[in-house]
């Protein structure tokens, strides 16, 4: 559950979620797919409305909102939860060599989690903050853009292919989203 509760009013919110004990675990194309394809089933299946993304190593940030009558705080719990399981049973049972650090890690918080689960891959609470005017929106969608930039992953936010900033580029991105501008 977030800090603010998100209801079915379609508010755009700034949302991000992060990994238990910041395990860099999307480094791995094949975690960066699953959280891309999880993404766009939520997309066009679930009702949600994407605005900005990006995927970092170890956590997500979204500027978005439920199309509606749909609970945005629904959509990201079934998507963390299918997320979780899924990224996991990858660890499991694909070759990756971090596999024992990453499911100790993963085992240790889920031990510690009050309902004691096998594997805890995304912490509990996530940050939410419903975007307010265009002048937090636009501040919003630059720090989003700006994340790999900042992590000196690349010169330019639109050179990133798992963010959103290729879009506002008037490029390809691996998501439809609803440009602003």
């Amino acid at each position: 559950m977030s800090q603010n509760p998100i209801n079915s009013n379609g508010e755009v919110c700034f949302m991000t979620f992060t990994v238990t004990a910041w395990v860099d675990v999307f480094t791995r194309p094949a975690y960066r797919h699953i959280m891309v394809d999880s993404l766009k089933h939520c997309q066009q299946k679930k009702g949600l409305q994407l605005y900005g993304w990006c995927l970092m190593s170890n956590h997500i940030h979204l500027l978005g909102s439920a199309n509606e009558g749909i609970v945005l705080n629904d959509i990201i719990r079934d998507m963390k939860k299918f997320t979780s399981k899924k990224i996991v049973q990858g660890i499991q049972f694909e070759h990756e060599s971090r596999k024992e650090w990453m499911l100790n890690m993963f085992g240790f918080c889920g031990k510690s989690h009050r309902k004691e689960i096998e594997y805890k891959f995304w912490q509990d609470d996530f940050d939410c903050y419903e975007v307010v005017s265009n002048n937090v929106f636009d501040q919003k969608l630059d720090y989003i853009h700006s994340n790999p930039v900042r992590a000196e992953i690349v010169a330019e936010p639109h050179h990133y292919l798992y963010s959103s900033a290729r879009n506002y580029a008037d490029l390809k991105g691996l998501l439809d989203v609803i440009v602003v501008r």
